[in-house]
């Protein structure tokens, strides 16, 4: 999909810098020292005053960079301490033979050394570089490394962590122990799967990429993308000829008694995503409050609306839908038998609850939001498990519903039924307001109105939802965002 980057995980990046040893014959230690070097660039523009470093290096390649980075460091007038888990005698080749370099510099190397002594190195130091595990690790750190991360949550000055924070999976973002809180993260030849899916995106700070020198022509593909606002260019733009017809038109299930607001948001985020027509079918008795909120989207009374099903582009089921039995049945008889194009959101997830595979049976795959409360019930696990492991959850439900799955977050993650997943970084804390999924829901379902496919569909629809909720906290400030401004923020951030 354009305006994506790739995301590596630790074994696809193991793979394209074999081919780039073994095929174009370029020596490890030299992408070693183009990793320290590019890092230490990096550190010394962000920190010019910098006046000395500590550096934790493990036993691994990550160390090895680390010792670079303490060479140059050291060349740039830094006081530099280094300290070494275990022995000099465990380490790589390449890695021994930046530490003989560091060691004849008389930079100093304190070697097994103990969680105390480090902490005390910390706190003395203007930055800290995290170089101890790397992304090969992945598991939960032995004690003694635990300890060894946990001194490091005494640095006084920034922490710097190299490719990804130790103790993060840098495969999954999963983090089963201790792991390092990092300011900073400088991630070698591209971004990892563990710098962008929760948890690990949080404990990897700013997050930037640095050049080591393997060409282009060795990339390996990769099951996992970054989105930016450069995939809304393929977002169809409206004809001149267009009627509301053509521009595309959304039907929204939803609006129990009690829960008429989110099917309007819906419906109103809808429109303003380029919907032409929106339609709402809710119960008899919440007609009106729905219709009270605002004009446009037409609202029918059940089960007549049901007759609009085959004229809409676009079903949104789920809204404010509500627990009631016979709501449940005539959602989930819908999301499975309807042709169509189909979000499914909401109270509408929670009748497939156990039973996803029910959706398989479509031909066309339906989209599907849950957070991570709703995904649990999907998935017959808690909601912890869920928030521990997101990037199986949503695989795993897409696999087994045969379906495009959004599952939301600040790492919002879209998952085809291959295993393909696209991150939406979305760094808006305030979009964690009550009837933000229902205009993230009406996004979609006019895109896919709009004739776009489900997966890019699904994208778009967050990252302009993203956008939206940027521009709405630009506004009103990070913390008083309603649904209602994310909505009317909504036509800009499409054209962003």
């Amino acid at each position: 999909m354009n305006g994506t980057e790739a995301a590596y995980t630790a074994a696809e990046m193991r793979a394209v810098e074999t081919r780039a040893i073994d095929e174009l014959g370029i020596p490890g230690i030299v992408l070693m020292e183009r990793a320290g070097l590019a890092a230490s660039s990096e550190l010394l523009r962000r920190h010019p005053d910098a006046a000395a470093a500590t550096i934790l290096c493990g036993a691994g390649n990550n160390g090895g960079d680390g010792f670079v980075v303490a060479r140059h460091l050291h060349a740039a007038g830094l006081a530099v301490e280094v300290f070494l888990t275990g022995a000099a005698s465990r380490l790589s080749a390449d890695s021994r033979t930046n530490f003989d370099i560091a060691a004849r510099l008389r930079i100093p190397i304190h070697e097994r050394i103990a969680p105390a002594r480090l902490r005390r190195g910390v706190r003395r130091a203007d930055l800290v570089v995290d170089a101890l595990l790397g992304t090969g690790f992945s598991g939960r750190p032995r004690p003694g490394a635990e300890a060894l991360i946990d001194a490091v949550s005494a640095a006084a000055g920034p922490v710097v962590s190299l490719d990804v924070p130790s103790g993060v999976d840098s495969s999954t973002g999963c983090v089963l122990g201790a792991a390092v809180e990092a300011d900073l993260t400088v991630s070698f030849h591209a971004c990892k799967v563990g710098l962008v899916v929760a948890p690990g995106r949080f404990h990897a700070g700013t997050v930037t990429v640095a050049e080591i020198g393997i060409p282009p022509q060795i990339e390996e593909p990769t099951t996992v993308s970054v989105a930016g606002r450069d995939v809304l260019a393929e977002v169809p733009r409206r004809s001149g000829r267009a009627t509301k017809y053509s521009a595309g038109s959304v039907l929204v299930l939803g609006g129990a008694p009690g829960y008429a607001g989110a099917p309007a948001l819906t419906a109103l985020a809808a429109l303003r995503a380029g919907a032409g027509i929106v339609w709402v079918a809710a119960p008899a008795d919440t007609v009106a409050a729905i219709a009270a909120h605002r004009p446009e989207p037409i609202v029918r009374p059940l089960p007549d609306a049901l007759e609009l099903v085959e004229r809409a582009g676009a079903l949104a089921i789920g809204p404010g839908l509500g627990r009631d039995p016979g709501a449940l049945e005539q959602a989930r008889n819908l999301a499975i038998r309807h042709a169509g194009p189909v979000v499914v959101d909401a109270d509408a997830l929670f009748a497939f609850a156990g039973d996803l595979a029910q959706l398989a049976r479509r031909r066309l795959p339906a989209v599907l939001t849950p957070h991570e409360g709703e995904m649990g019930r999907l998935l017959g696990q808690p909601s912890e498990w869920v928030r521990e492991n997101r990037l199986e959850a949503v695989r795993r439900a897409a696999a087994d519903a045969q379906a495009v799955v959004l599952l939301k977050g600040a790492d919002t993650l879209v998952a085809e039924p291959d295993g393909t997943v696209t991150a939406v970084p979305v760094d808006v804390p305030g979009l964690a307001t009550a009837g933000s999924g229902d205009v993230l829901t009406g996004a979609i379902a006019a895109l896919l109105a709009r004739g776009m496919e489900p997966r890019p569909a699904a994208v778009c629809g967050a990252v302009a939802h993203g956008l939206a909720g940027a521009a709405a906290a630009a506004g009103k400030g990070p913390a008083g965002i309603i649904a209602g401004d994310v909505i009317e923020a909504l036509p800009a951030s499409f054209g962003a």
